[in-house]
Protein backbone atom coordinates (compact mmCIF):
# COMPACT_ATOMS: atom_id res chain seq x y z
CA UNK A 1 0.00 0.00 0.00
CA UNK A 2 2.88 2.19 0.14
CA UNK A 3 4.95 3.58 -2.64
CA UNK A 4 7.87 2.19 -3.66
CA UNK A 5 9.70 5.84 -3.70
CA UNK A 6 8.73 8.30 -0.88
CA UNK A 7 8.88 11.94 -0.71
CA UNK A 8 10.45 13.39 1.91
CA UNK A 9 10.17 17.40 2.82
CA UNK A 10 13.68 18.67 2.08
CA UNK A 11 15.34 19.99 4.98
CA UNK A 12 16.67 23.90 4.37
CA UNK A 13 20.66 24.26 4.82
CA UNK A 14 23.37 22.31 3.76
CA UNK A 15 22.39 18.85 4.97
CA UNK A 16 22.31 15.79 2.91
CA UNK A 17 19.74 15.77 0.23
CA UNK A 18 16.45 13.69 0.99
CA UNK A 19 15.91 10.47 -0.95
CA UNK A 20 13.75 12.34 -3.49
CA UNK A 21 16.07 15.18 -4.41
CA UNK A 22 18.97 11.83 -4.47
CA UNK A 23 16.62 10.29 -7.22
CA UNK A 24 15.25 13.98 -8.79
CA UNK A 25 19.10 14.68 -9.12
CA UNK A 26 19.93 11.82 -10.34
CA UNK A 27 17.20 10.97 -13.13
CA UNK A 28 17.78 14.91 -14.51
CA UNK A 29 21.73 14.45 -14.57
CA UNK A 30 21.29 10.93 -16.39
CA UNK A 31 18.34 12.75 -18.97
CA UNK A 32 20.86 15.46 -19.90
CA UNK A 33 23.90 13.14 -20.37
CA UNK A 34 21.31 11.40 -22.94
CA UNK A 35 20.51 14.25 -25.29
CA UNK A 36 23.92 15.54 -24.80
CA UNK A 37 25.17 12.41 -26.29
CA UNK A 38 22.78 12.26 -29.14
CA UNK A 39 23.93 15.88 -29.88
CA UNK A 40 27.25 14.97 -29.89
CA UNK A 41 26.79 12.45 -32.26
CA UNK A 42 24.67 14.10 -34.65
CA UNK A 43 27.22 16.69 -35.54
CA UNK A 44 26.41 20.25 -36.23
CA UNK A 45 24.14 22.14 -35.88
CA UNK A 46 22.36 21.60 -32.65
CA UNK A 47 19.26 20.06 -33.32
CA UNK A 48 18.13 18.91 -29.70
CA UNK A 49 18.82 21.61 -27.32
CA UNK A 50 15.34 22.08 -26.79
CA UNK A 51 15.09 19.03 -25.51
CA UNK A 52 16.87 19.90 -22.36
CA UNK A 53 14.61 21.80 -20.63
CA UNK A 54 12.65 18.80 -19.49
CA UNK A 55 15.44 18.09 -17.40
CA UNK A 56 14.67 20.55 -14.18
CA UNK A 57 10.84 19.20 -14.75
CA UNK A 58 11.75 15.72 -14.14
CA UNK A 59 14.10 16.66 -11.19
CA UNK A 60 10.76 19.16 -9.83
CA UNK A 61 8.73 15.84 -9.41
CA UNK A 62 11.11 14.67 -6.57
CA UNK A 63 13.35 17.00 -5.90
CA UNK A 64 13.74 20.26 -3.76
CA UNK A 65 13.46 23.57 -5.39
CA UNK A 66 17.13 24.04 -4.90
CA UNK A 67 17.99 20.99 -6.85
CA UNK A 68 15.78 21.79 -9.14
CA UNK A 69 17.56 25.41 -10.03
CA UNK A 70 20.68 23.79 -10.14
CA UNK A 71 19.84 21.12 -12.36
CA UNK A 72 18.26 24.32 -14.64
CA UNK A 73 21.47 26.13 -14.60
CA UNK A 74 23.54 23.06 -15.71
CA UNK A 75 20.98 22.22 -18.34
CA UNK A 76 20.89 26.54 -19.73
CA UNK A 77 24.85 26.36 -19.32
CA UNK A 78 24.91 22.89 -21.75
CA UNK A 79 22.65 24.40 -24.24
CA UNK A 80 24.23 27.63 -24.03
CA UNK A 81 27.67 25.25 -25.04
CA UNK A 82 26.11 23.65 -27.56
CA UNK A 83 24.35 26.93 -29.49
CA UNK A 84 27.84 28.45 -29.16
CA UNK A 85 29.86 25.20 -31.01
CA UNK A 86 28.03 26.46 -34.56
CA UNK A 87 30.34 29.66 -34.19
CA UNK A 88 26.94 32.22 -34.75
CA UNK A 89 24.03 31.82 -32.32
CA UNK A 90 21.19 31.32 -34.38
CA UNK A 91 17.54 32.84 -33.63
CA UNK A 92 16.01 29.20 -32.93
CA UNK A 93 19.07 27.96 -30.92
CA UNK A 94 18.97 31.07 -28.53
CA UNK A 95 14.99 31.63 -28.28
CA UNK A 96 15.87 27.20 -26.69
CA UNK A 97 18.50 28.17 -24.26
CA UNK A 98 16.01 31.10 -23.76
CA UNK A 99 13.48 28.48 -22.73
CA UNK A 100 15.79 26.59 -20.82
CA UNK A 101 15.94 28.81 -18.41
CA UNK A 102 12.13 30.17 -18.07
CA UNK A 103 11.41 26.29 -18.05
CA UNK A 104 13.95 26.34 -14.80
CA UNK A 105 12.33 29.30 -12.97
CA UNK A 106 9.06 27.49 -13.55
CA UNK A 107 10.39 23.74 -12.37
CA UNK A 108 11.66 25.97 -9.15
CA UNK A 109 8.22 27.09 -8.69
CA UNK A 110 6.31 24.03 -9.16
CA UNK A 111 9.07 22.18 -7.01
CA UNK A 112 8.76 24.88 -4.44
CA UNK A 113 4.91 24.49 -4.14
CA UNK A 114 5.43 20.66 -3.71
CA UNK A 115 7.69 20.81 -0.86
CA UNK A 116 5.30 23.05 0.57
CA UNK A 117 2.19 20.58 0.42
CA UNK A 118 4.52 17.62 1.54
CA UNK A 119 5.42 19.54 4.45
CA UNK A 120 2.39 20.18 5.32
CA UNK A 121 0.93 16.91 4.65
CA UNK A 122 3.79 15.65 7.38
CA UNK A 123 2.75 17.88 9.64
CA UNK A 124 -0.88 16.66 9.31
CA UNK A 125 0.49 13.05 9.64
CA UNK A 126 2.12 13.90 12.75
CA UNK A 127 -1.43 15.34 14.55
CA UNK A 128 -2.54 12.10 13.18
CA UNK A 129 -0.74 10.12 15.22
CA UNK A 130 -1.30 12.40 18.28
CA UNK A 131 -4.46 11.68 17.76
CA UNK A 132 -4.58 8.08 17.22
CA UNK A 133 -2.24 8.28 20.85
CA UNK A 134 -4.73 10.08 22.36
CA UNK A 135 -8.41 8.50 21.41
CA UNK A 136 -6.81 4.41 21.12
CA UNK A 137 -4.39 4.73 24.07
CA UNK A 138 -1.50 1.55 23.88
CA UNK A 139 -2.71 -1.07 25.84
CA UNK A 140 -0.61 -3.31 28.02
CA UNK A 141 1.49 -4.99 27.98
CA UNK A 142 0.10 -6.07 31.41
CA UNK A 143 -3.52 -4.88 32.96
CA UNK A 144 -4.54 -6.54 36.31
CA UNK A 145 -3.74 -10.44 36.02
CA UNK A 146 -4.20 -10.38 32.17
CA UNK A 147 -1.59 -9.94 29.39
CA UNK A 148 -3.07 -7.55 27.18
CA UNK A 149 -2.09 -6.22 23.22
CA UNK A 150 -4.19 -4.21 20.66
CA UNK A 151 -3.97 -3.85 17.07
CA UNK A 152 -5.63 -0.80 14.73
CA UNK A 153 -5.30 -2.40 11.38
CA UNK A 154 -6.31 0.84 8.99
CA UNK A 155 -7.79 0.23 5.59
CA UNK A 156 -6.55 3.02 3.96
CA UNK A 157 -2.48 4.19 3.92
CA UNK A 158 -3.15 8.13 4.50
CA UNK A 159 -5.44 7.09 7.88
CA UNK A 160 -4.11 5.80 10.96
CA UNK A 161 -7.79 6.34 12.98
CA UNK A 162 -10.97 5.12 12.28
CA UNK A 163 -14.46 4.63 13.79
CA UNK A 164 -13.14 1.32 15.52
CA UNK A 165 -12.17 1.71 19.27
CA UNK A 166 -11.02 -0.21 21.78
CA UNK A 167 -9.58 -0.03 26.08
CA UNK A 168 -8.87 -2.16 29.06
CA UNK A 169 -8.33 -0.79 32.06
CA UNK A 170 -8.10 -2.29 35.69
CA UNK A 171 -10.92 -1.13 37.60
CA UNK A 172 -12.26 -1.69 41.61
CA UNK A 173 -14.37 -4.14 39.94
CA UNK A 174 -12.12 -6.04 37.56
CA UNK A 175 -10.61 -5.55 34.29
CA UNK A 176 -12.82 -4.42 32.04
CA UNK A 177 -12.52 -4.03 28.21
CA UNK A 178 -14.36 -2.76 25.52
CA UNK A 179 -14.37 -3.04 21.66
CA UNK A 180 -16.58 -1.13 19.41
CA UNK A 181 -16.99 -0.02 15.77
CA UNK A 182 -19.30 3.66 15.24
CA UNK A 183 -21.31 2.87 12.07
CA UNK A 184 -19.76 5.48 9.55
CA UNK A 185 -16.52 6.48 8.50
CA UNK A 186 -14.62 9.71 8.34
CA UNK A 187 -13.68 12.80 11.26
CA UNK A 188 -17.60 12.09 12.24
CA UNK A 189 -16.83 8.36 13.29
CA UNK A 190 -13.59 9.61 14.98
CA UNK A 191 -15.89 11.87 16.91
CA UNK A 192 -18.23 9.25 18.31
CA UNK A 193 -15.59 6.79 19.13
CA UNK A 194 -13.90 9.06 21.14
CA UNK A 195 -17.21 10.04 22.74
CA UNK A 196 -17.55 6.84 23.83
CA UNK A 197 -14.25 5.89 24.79
CA UNK A 198 -14.10 9.27 26.87
CA UNK A 199 -17.46 8.24 28.46
CA UNK A 200 -16.12 4.68 29.08
CA UNK A 201 -13.06 5.14 31.21
CA UNK A 202 -15.22 7.20 32.92
CA UNK A 203 -17.97 5.40 33.65
CA UNK A 204 -16.27 1.42 33.63
CA UNK A 205 -14.24 2.85 37.33
CA UNK A 206 -18.00 4.02 38.75
CA UNK A 207 -20.78 1.61 38.26
CA UNK A 208 -20.40 -2.15 39.51
CA UNK A 209 -22.72 -3.78 36.79
CA UNK A 210 -21.53 -3.82 33.26
CA UNK A 211 -25.48 -3.71 32.73
CA UNK A 212 -25.35 0.11 34.48
CA UNK A 213 -22.08 0.99 32.12
CA UNK A 214 -24.05 0.03 29.11
CA UNK A 215 -26.50 2.34 30.14
CA UNK A 216 -24.52 5.25 30.47
CA UNK A 217 -23.00 4.56 27.30
CA UNK A 218 -26.19 3.73 25.22
CA UNK A 219 -27.19 7.91 26.61
CA UNK A 220 -23.98 9.34 25.45
CA UNK A 221 -24.34 7.92 21.97
CA UNK A 222 -27.83 8.88 21.85
CA UNK A 223 -26.79 12.52 22.99
CA UNK A 224 -24.08 12.98 20.46
CA UNK A 225 -25.90 11.12 16.95
CA UNK A 226 -28.93 11.00 14.63
CA UNK A 227 -31.58 8.79 14.60
CA UNK A 228 -29.67 6.27 12.37
CA UNK A 229 -26.23 6.34 14.05
CA UNK A 230 -25.23 3.47 16.45
CA UNK A 231 -22.17 1.59 17.82
CA UNK A 232 -21.40 -1.96 18.20
CA UNK A 233 -19.98 -2.64 21.37
CA UNK A 234 -18.44 -4.83 23.86
CA UNK A 235 -18.14 -5.32 27.03
CA UNK A 236 -16.04 -7.64 29.17
CA UNK A 237 -14.80 -7.98 32.71
CA UNK A 238 -12.37 -10.53 34.18
CA UNK A 239 -12.52 -10.86 38.46
CA UNK A 240 -10.94 -13.54 39.91
CA UNK A 241 -11.01 -15.64 37.47
CA UNK A 242 -14.60 -14.91 36.04
CA UNK A 243 -15.71 -13.42 32.84
CA UNK A 244 -18.33 -10.81 31.95
CA UNK A 245 -19.20 -10.26 28.92
CA UNK A 246 -21.71 -8.67 27.44
CA UNK A 247 -23.05 -7.98 23.73
CA UNK A 248 -24.43 -4.85 21.75
CA UNK A 249 -25.02 -6.46 18.43
CA UNK A 250 -21.04 -6.61 18.18
CA UNK A 251 -19.45 -9.69 16.58
CA UNK A 252 -18.61 -12.48 19.25
CA UNK A 253 -15.62 -12.46 21.16
CA UNK A 254 -13.57 -15.95 20.48
CA UNK A 255 -12.27 -18.23 23.89
CA UNK A 256 -9.09 -19.61 23.11
CA UNK A 257 -8.67 -23.15 25.24
CA UNK A 258 -6.61 -25.58 24.61
CA UNK A 259 -6.39 -25.49 20.83
CA UNK A 260 -10.09 -25.25 20.72
CA UNK A 261 -11.56 -22.17 20.01
CA UNK A 262 -15.11 -20.85 20.96
CA UNK A 263 -17.24 -18.36 20.36
CA UNK A 264 -18.82 -16.71 22.81
CA UNK A 265 -22.20 -15.63 21.96
CA UNK A 266 -24.34 -13.57 24.08
CA UNK A 267 -27.50 -15.79 26.13
CA UNK A 268 -29.86 -13.07 23.73
CA UNK A 269 -29.30 -10.51 21.22
CA UNK A 270 -29.23 -7.20 21.74
CA UNK A 271 -29.23 -3.76 19.62
CA UNK A 272 -26.28 -1.57 19.20
CA UNK A 273 -25.81 1.79 21.92
CA UNK A 274 -28.05 4.42 20.45
CA UNK A 275 -30.83 2.02 20.38
CA UNK A 276 -31.62 1.59 24.62
CA UNK A 277 -29.87 -1.96 24.26
CA UNK A 278 -31.00 -4.34 27.18
CA UNK A 279 -28.26 -7.00 27.63
CA UNK A 280 -28.13 -10.34 29.25
CA UNK A 281 -24.45 -11.39 30.33
CA UNK A 282 -22.52 -14.45 29.53
CA UNK A 283 -20.46 -15.49 32.18
CA UNK A 284 -17.42 -18.00 32.12
CA UNK A 285 -15.04 -19.66 34.52
CA UNK A 286 -11.79 -18.95 33.28
CA UNK A 287 -8.88 -21.04 33.05
CA UNK A 288 -5.00 -20.03 33.03
CA UNK A 289 -3.66 -19.63 29.56
CA UNK A 290 -7.27 -19.03 28.04
CA UNK A 291 -7.17 -16.21 25.07
CA UNK A 292 -9.65 -13.89 24.41
CA UNK A 293 -10.01 -12.25 20.59
CA UNK A 294 -12.17 -9.17 20.74
CA UNK A 295 -12.10 -7.88 16.97
CA UNK A 296 -14.56 -5.43 14.84
CA UNK A 297 -16.23 -6.69 11.75
CA UNK A 298 -14.13 -5.47 9.46
CA UNK A 299 -11.74 -9.08 10.04
CA UNK A 300 -15.06 -11.19 9.44
CA UNK A 301 -15.93 -8.81 6.03
CA UNK A 302 -11.89 -9.03 5.11
CA UNK A 303 -12.73 -11.81 1.74
CA UNK A 304 -10.63 -12.19 -1.31
CA UNK A 305 -12.66 -13.33 -4.41
CA UNK A 306 -15.58 -13.59 -2.30
CA UNK A 307 -14.03 -15.98 0.06
CA UNK A 308 -14.16 -14.74 3.57
CA UNK A 309 -10.94 -15.04 6.21
CA UNK A 310 -11.46 -18.40 8.06
CA UNK A 311 -10.47 -16.83 11.55
CA UNK A 312 -12.08 -19.21 13.42
CA UNK A 313 -10.20 -21.76 11.51
CA UNK A 314 -7.17 -20.39 12.05
CA UNK A 315 -7.37 -18.23 15.16
CA UNK A 316 -5.78 -20.98 17.39
CA UNK A 317 -2.48 -21.45 15.05
CA UNK A 318 -2.38 -17.62 13.93
CA UNK A 319 -2.90 -16.92 18.38
CA UNK A 320 -1.92 -19.49 20.57
CA UNK A 321 1.89 -18.61 20.10
CA UNK A 322 3.95 -16.51 21.63
CA UNK A 323 3.17 -13.41 23.42
CA UNK A 324 -0.29 -11.55 22.59
CA UNK A 325 1.27 -9.06 21.10
CA UNK A 326 3.13 -12.05 19.01
CA UNK A 327 0.06 -13.89 18.18
CA UNK A 328 -2.07 -10.47 16.48
CA UNK A 329 1.19 -9.70 14.39
CA UNK A 330 0.87 -13.25 13.59
CA UNK A 331 -3.00 -12.27 12.68
CA UNK A 332 -2.72 -9.01 10.84
CA UNK A 333 0.33 -10.76 8.79
CA UNK A 334 -2.13 -13.69 7.52
CA UNK A 335 -4.89 -11.33 7.04
CA UNK A 336 -2.99 -8.56 4.32
CA UNK A 337 -2.26 -11.75 2.59
CA UNK A 338 -5.32 -13.16 2.67
CA UNK A 339 -6.36 -10.07 0.80
CA UNK A 340 -3.47 -9.12 -0.96
CA UNK A 341 -3.14 -5.85 0.91
CA UNK A 342 -6.78 -4.56 0.26
CA UNK A 343 -9.13 -4.12 3.12
CA UNK A 344 -12.25 -2.74 2.93
CA UNK A 345 -13.01 -1.39 6.66
CA UNK A 346 -10.97 -0.59 9.64
CA UNK A 347 -10.44 -3.71 12.24
CA UNK A 348 -9.46 -3.39 15.48
CA UNK A 349 -7.85 -6.22 17.32
CA UNK A 350 -7.62 -7.07 21.00
CA UNK A 351 -5.94 -10.09 22.35
CA UNK A 352 -5.75 -11.04 26.34
CA UNK A 353 -4.67 -14.24 27.97
CA UNK A 354 -5.71 -15.34 31.34
CA UNK A 355 -2.75 -15.70 33.45
CA UNK A 356 -4.26 -16.90 36.71
CA UNK A 357 -5.79 -14.90 39.78
CA UNK A 358 -4.46 -12.76 41.98
CA UNK A 359 -5.61 -14.54 45.08
CA UNK A 360 -6.89 -12.81 48.35
CA UNK A 361 -10.21 -13.11 50.33
CA UNK A 362 -10.77 -9.36 49.70
CA UNK A 363 -11.25 -9.61 46.11
CA UNK A 364 -15.07 -8.01 45.16
CA UNK A 365 -17.25 -10.46 43.42
CA UNK A 366 -17.81 -10.09 39.70
CA UNK A 367 -20.37 -7.08 38.96
CA UNK A 368 -22.66 -9.80 37.35
CA UNK A 369 -22.94 -10.89 40.65
CA UNK A 370 -23.32 -7.59 42.89
CA UNK A 371 -25.94 -6.80 39.75
CA UNK A 372 -27.91 -9.81 40.47
CA UNK A 373 -27.54 -8.63 44.60
CA UNK A 374 -28.87 -5.57 43.46
CA UNK A 375 -31.67 -6.49 41.40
Amino acid sequence: MLSLVRTHPFQSGRGPLSPGSRAGLGAALALLAIVSSVELADGRPAHYIALMVAAPFLAAALASWRVVLGVGVVATAVGAAFALCDWSISLVNGVNVAGIALGTGIAAAVAAVRQRQAEQIAELSKLAAVAQQAVLRPLGPQVGTLSVAGRYISSTATAEIGGDLYEAIDTPYGVRMIIGDVRGKGLEAVRLASIVLGSYRHVAYERADLRAVVADLDRAVARSVGDEDFVTAALVEERGGTLTIVNCGHPPPLLLRRGAVIPLEPPAPAPPLGFMPVVRPRVERLEPGDRLLLFTDGLGEARRDGEFFPTADRAWRLLGHGTVADGLASLETALVEWVHGRLDDDIALVLMEYTGSRGGSDAPVPSWEVGAAES
